[in-house]
């Protein structure tokens, strides 16, 4: 199995800056995509950032320019920096990690979340 710990939330201003980190664990043979999706309150999970084995970066266009999305291949680790944050930011922050497990078994796994709340 694999598992996903996430780390980094909590609550900041408007205006300031935050890095969330997550890190996969377990039986891994090599990582593919490793991305965070967001969930605010009574809204669907909706995708920040992703990010390849091949160093290809997508972003919502919402983060587009403030957020900054990469990853440590040696601590399987992948990190979201997160700049100039706003009130419209605030949510449960998931990320997620696709690869192969031993056996080259496909694996998608999710976090466990973070919340990050953006509040003066």
């Amino acid at each position: 199995q694999v598992q996903l710990v996430e780390s980094g939330g909590g609550l900041v201003q408007p205006g300031e800056s935050r890095r969330l980190s997550c890190t996969a664990s377990g039986s891994i043979v090599s990582i593919s995509n490793m991305g965070w999706y967001r969930q605010a309150p009574g809204k669907q999970r909706v995708f920040v950032s992703r990010i390849t084995d091949s160093s290809s970066i997508d972003y919502a266009d919402s983060v587009k320019g403030r957020f900054t999305i990469s990853r440590d291949n040696a601590k399987n680790t992948v990190y979201l920096q997160m700049n100039n944050l706003k009130p419209e930011d605030t949510a449960v922050y998931y990320c997620t990690v696709t690869g192969r497990r031993l056996g080259l078994v496909p694996f998608n796994s999710w976090g466990q979340g973070t919340q990050v709340t953006v509040s003066s």
